[in-house]
């Protein structure tokens, strides 16, 4: 009878010690999103920056390197870091006279992505304005202050003209920095696909 009792006291110890390794397990077989990700977006970024330098340097027109309009005007312009700059690759060129300013408004398309990750092989895509794949026939601009956006993006739109197609790649420090956003963790390359459809300034009809 002593026996039937303690086998009765162990059977829901066994069934935890079961359960804890079924669920770590389970834990092992569950990958990380984004692995290594600082150094990730860190080297990736540098690459894209390193290439984009040395095309520029032959007389490629389609790639572009421009220093955050943030970065005061003056001696320091000529020692700026890869980090306090953007990366572009022209993908078409618009026929726009100017470009935005920072107090001006935009119309224009965009999308969004990270870096390729473990389930994201082209890059989780975070936001956009437009459903689906694109067509300029029924895709509707979104409009937004360049005041209003990260200092990545602003940097861009204030070199663009109208008609501009654009990629962007915008290091974490002029992004969403070293805090996650929504579903944007930290440090992470942001990458947008940007056609600029015009813009207005205050004021101005």
């Amino acid at each position: 009878m002593l026996m039937r009792h303690n086998t009765l006291l162990l059977l829901p110890l066994m069934l935890l010690a079961m359960l804890f390794m079924t669920s770590c397990s389970e834990n092992e077989d569950v990958m990380e999103e984004y692995p290594n990700w600082q150094d990730t977006n860190t080297k990736s970024y540098n690459a894209v920056y390193q290439k984009a330098v040395e095309l520029s340097a032959t007389g490629d027109k389609t790639w572009k390197v421009f220093p955050s309009w943030s970065m005061p005007e003056g001696p320091e312009l000529f020692s700026v870091k890869p980090e306090q700059c953007i990366v572009v690759q022209v993908l078409e060129e618009g026929h726009g006279q100017g470009s935005p300013i920072f107090s001006d408004r935009v119309n224009c398309h965009y999308q969004g992505r990270l870096l390729p990750s473990t389930s994201y092989a082209e890059g989780f895509v975070f936001d956009q304005s437009f459903y689906g794949s694109f067509s300029e026939a029924t895709a509707v601009p979104s409009s937004f202050l360049v005041s209003g956006l990260v200092d990545g993006f602003a940097t861009a739109l204030q070199h663009m003209h109208n008609g501009d197609h654009w990629m962007v790649y915008i290091p974490y420090q002029l992004g969403y920095g070293e805090k996650d956003k929504n579903n944007i963790p930290a440090y992470s390359t942001l990458v947008f696909d940007i056609r600029l459809v015009s813009y207005c300034r205050p004021g101005a009809k």
